[in-house]
């Protein structure tokens, strides 16, 4: 009767054995198979990286400041309403840690409004919209306004002259001036 024990013992030692090795049986390359009962099963889908996501989802504020300079002196002499002209950005446009915008990128603005100077010690103006800037391939949509005046002619309004007149505005090259992201804007 101990050798029918024994006997049955090891026959089931011997199937546990067997179905634990077919589940885990290793294949040259050193990966494990796949048990039988997992055959047909779909392979798990792999999920891009988190910072991947997050750079796609990244946008530059509608506001975020811009300052920008003249490429050319700009006067009210010399420009009529529609002309375009190509200003620089002086500083890095910084998002969450990242140089979005590099100092150097190109912005571009147009003249909206203009009148020169006149008699009686009017001082010429113009106006300059700002469109967009373009930085590392992407354009960005500006808004703002900027408004040159030149220097009137106190002398010549407070003695009512029609000889005497104002200064044309100027906008230097150097002269800084900002520019808003007109909407948030991915990158």
């Amino acid at each position: 009767m101990t050798f029918k024990f024994f006997a049955a013992c090891g026959v089931a030692a011997s199937c546990l054995s067997t179905v634990a090795l077919s589940q885990t049986q290793e294949s040259p390359q050193g990966s494990s198979q796949e048990s039988p009962m997992n055959v047909g099963a779909p392979a798990p889908v792999s999920q891009p990286a988190p910072a991947m996501q997050a750079a796609a989802q990244r946008m530059l504020p509608a506001g975020t400041i811009v300052v920008v300079t003249p490429m050319q002196e700009i006067s009210s002499k010399h420009v009529d309403v529609g002309d375009h002209f190509q200003f620089q950005v002086v500083n890095d446009v910084v998002d969450q840690g990242l140089v979005v915008i590099p100092r150097g990128s190109m912005a571009t603005g147009t003249i909206t409004f203009k009148t020169g100077r006149a008699i009686g010690g009017k001082s010429g103006k113009f106006e300059i919209t700002f469109d967009s800037v373009t930085a590392n391939g992407r354009q960005f949509p500006l808004s703002g306004v900027h408004r040159q005046e030149g220097k009137g002619n106190t002398v010549g309004a407070l003695l009512g002259s029609i000889l005497i007149s104002g200064r044309s505005a100027v906008m230097l090259k150097g002269q800084m001036v900002n520019a808003l992201i007109k909407e948030p804007t991915a990158y």
